[in-house]
């Protein structure tokens, strides 16, 4: 029996603000020594592992129907290619995403999320498509004033068909996270929780032509990544919120 829910605390009573839905998502991670990425954190967070192991991940996907609770979606503003670096932390018995950039190809949204979620957002000149064969081709290069560059130009598609991650597996591990962490340029923590039917995903494979999405952070990541192909899913998100009023 495929569960409705595989969340481990209840999502906020109050009212989500943002709708939004994920596809041609592709999950890329790759085992990392947790004493390159634990510096990387501010203060008050817990770099989450895995049997001591970090995980580092690079998402590329597409966002589409984004747009308040209260409003329809509008063309030239809800659907646009995304790219984030992340990794995995817990505060107050949650654990939750860390994301290192978010690369977007809509300079409104980027402000947006910059400024309700206090997440690193940066605007890039991204490509995305998916032929009859289900291989998406992913070209994504940063733009944002101020930034160093980095670039992914990848093909990927999936393989075999979908499936409920298992509780304890590492899929599950990776992807079964309902809130988002951040921090103010005072260093104030946020935590923003997010809802979702659990993830379908499947194995994976791609084709990296360039990727220096890392650089910026100093990690070089070697090697073949685990891999995931996820089915689109709608997604609810909160606003952030001090994550020391919301243990």
């Amino acid at each position: 029996m495929i569960a409705k829910t595989d969340r481990t605390w209840a999502p906020p009573e109050y009212p989500w603000i943002m709708r939004m839905t994920w596809s041609e998502l592709l999950f890329a991670h790759w085992p990392i020594d947790a004493n390159k990425i634990a510096p990387l954190l501010p203060k008050g967070l817990t770099l989450d592992t895995r049997e001591g192991t970090a995980w580092l991940g690079i998402v590329p996907f597409l966002m589409s129907n984004v747009a308040p609770r209260i409003c329809p979606a509008l063309p030239k503003f809800s659907c646009f290619p995304e790219l984030n670096v992340r990794t995995y932390v817990t505060y107050g018995g949650k654990p939750g995403v860390w994301f290192f950039s978010l690369d977007a190809a809509n300079r409104l949204a980027v402000r947006t999320a910059r400024s309700i979620f206090h997440l690193p957002y940066m605007d890039a000149n991204m490509f995305l498509t998916t032929d009859d064969l289900g291989v998406t081709d992913f070209r994504s290069g940063r733009t944002h004033r101020g930034e160093r560059p980095a670039r992914l130009e990848a093909s990927y598609r999936a393989i075999g068909e979908g499936t409920q991650a298992l509780s304890g597996t590492l899929e599950h591990w990776l992807t079964a996270r309902y809130c988002l962490y951040s921090a103010g340029r005072n260093g104030r923590l946020y935590r923003g929780e997010i809802d979702h039917d659990p993830w379908t995903l499947s194995q994976a494979t791609w084709t990296v032509r360039h990727n220096t999405m890392c650089e910026p952070l100093e990690i070089d990541v070697i090697g073949q990544p685990h891999l995931m192909f996820a089915q689109p899913i709608t997604v609810r998100a909160w606003p952030a919120t001090g994550a020391t009023g919301c243990n």
